[in-house]
């Protein structure tokens, strides 16, 4: 199948599809309706199929979604059994929470090496993660492909501008600022302080309806 046919907005969701699933299955449960997905992951029913619909047919109507298989092909289809090794790049408060979580514990992504300007930082390691002084990047990346940025705003640009240089394929974006990439190199920009901003706006102005 075409991946690149299924819109991106599914794309983001298939991933809190398969943790979900993940769960029910170290639960045991056998299958699953659209409601019950729809209740734990705050996805209304209408798009959970939809979303499906995009892959062929993954349920019966009137039985719901069959919980083993399901999961077997979400993780073919996410590469669950790839694992792809990542850099931290700014091992700060927001950094060092990282690496104390580690993806690992959760799905194929994993954190392998770190990198920080503060000599009394590197040399060390944090959670079995070697932490590398900044100046070392392009020699300690490797075959590296995917970087987190939790470096200072001011530093964002230079420190991706090399990262690019090295090869890199995808940059997880957590500085605020609005980083410049080439075409070939993906960026997803994750703002906590607009997330957090938007957040309070919908609580102001978008009161949710509790049922009566």
């Amino acid at each position: 199948m075409d991946n690149s046919k299924i819109p991106q907005a599914t794309a983001k969701r298939l991933p809190l599809y398969y943790r979900f699933l993940n769960n029910l299955n170290h639960q045991g449960k056998k299958r699953v309706s659209s409601k019950e997905l729809s209740d734990a992951v705050k996805v209304d029913s209408a798009t959970i199929r939809r979303d499906f619909s995009y892959f062929g047919a993954l349920g019966k109507k009137g039985y719901g979604y069959n919980v083993e298989y399901l999961l077997g092909f979400f993780r073919k289809t996410l590469d669950q059994d790839e694992l792809t090794n990542v850099a931290l790049i700014g091992v700060g408060n927001l950094g060092t929470a990282f690496l104390h979580y580690n993806f690992m514990k959760n799905n194929n992504t994993r954190i392998m090496m770190a990198f920080d300007a503060d000599p009394n930082k590197t040399g060390t390691n944090s959670d079995g993660v070697p932490i590398y002084h900044i100046d070392d990047l392009e020699e300690k990346m490797g075959d590296v492909r995917v970087a987190i940025l939790t470096v200072p705003s001011n530093a964002a640009q230079e420190i991706t501008n090399r990262l690019v240089e090295f090869g890199i394929d995808g940059i997880l974006n957590f500085t605020p600022a609005r980083i410049t990439v080439p075409s070939d190199v993906r960026v997803h920009h994750i703002d906590l302080a607009i997330e957090l901003q938007a957040l309070v706006y919908f609580l102001k102005h978008y009161p949710l309806i509790e049922d009566e």
